[in-house]
């Protein structure tokens, strides 16, 4: 009788436990800021950023080496914001360009953006659809034990799916925050950032030190906490992801 009396307690106090299913989803957030080493003024307010922004540093930038340092000094993660083709300019990688010329151009990068921990592409909707060429950068990442972050400036993009195939510590952006630069589009991006990553777990943020961007972040990134959102830095968004595409970028977590 006691075996049946200790029995019932245990199913009663599970019809009264909260189902798992309504238990909360994390929902996690990462910031990229893109077009860094212009300006120094304008580009300090993105270190004050109350969180874990990445800095996306451009080599061909007058303070590329010197923003590079300072973020570095204070703690935010920073990655080079390699130019491809459409882009232009000394760095710029193009389709036509053999990979030792490839090679030359990405070692020049790197020296003027030190304490990189990865890269993302600028522009590149030409280049990173060039499957050659971005298995070859994947695996020299992998070389040199940096992540790549995809950009996703073209739908037509193979640079996720060649990191993806060496299992190269990868991410692929979710939402642009300021295509259009208005405070109000820009809060509505956010919003959609938000709600994609209660959906989905997660979302890649990226955005630009516009004034009107570091406005509406600097006003609504304190708030995050409050609405159940966790504002995390890239690396630890490698990690949640495990290298598997989200919805919008591959099916059954591969990427397209």
């Amino acid at each position: 009788m006691r075996f049946v009396f200790v029995l019932l307690c245990c199913l009663a106090g599970a019809a009264h436990a909260e189902p798992a299913s309504t238990k909360p989803h994390k929902a996690y957030l990462t910031l990229i800021i893109d077009d860094l080493g212009q300006n120094l003024p304008r580009d300090r307010r993105v270190l004050a950023l109350p969180g874990p922004v990445t800095t996306a540093i451009m080599p061909d930038t007058p303070h590329a080496t010197e923003f590079a340092r300072e973020a570095h000094r204070a703690g935010k993660i920073v990655i080079l914001h390699m130019p491809m083709d459409p882009a232009t300019g000394p760095y710029a990688w193009h389709p036509e360009l053999p990979i030792e010329e490839l090679e030359k151009r990405l070692n020049a990068a790197f020296k003027m953006v030190p304490y990189t921990a990865g890269i993302n592409n600028h522009m590149g909707s030409r280049m990173t659809a060039q499957p050659v060429a971005m298995a070859w950068l994947m695996g020299e990442l992998q070389r040199r034990h940096k992540f790549f972050v995809d950009s996703r400036t073209s739908a037509q993009t193979v640079a996720a799916q060649q990191a993806q195939k060496i299992d190269l510590a990868s991410v692929s952006r979710d939402v642009f925050l300021d295509d259009e630069r208005t405070e109000a589009a820009i809060s509505t991006q956010l919003q959609t950032a938000i709600s994609l990553a209660r959906k989905q777990g997660s979302a890649v943020m990226i955005g630009h030190p516009y004034p009107q961007t570091l406005a509406v972040l600097e006003r609504e990134l304190p708030r995050l906490k409050a609405q159940g959102i966790e504002w995390i830095d890239i690396k630890q968004m490698i990690s949640v992801r495990s290298n598997r595409a989200m919805a919008g970028h591959g099916k059954d977590g591969v990427y397209r």
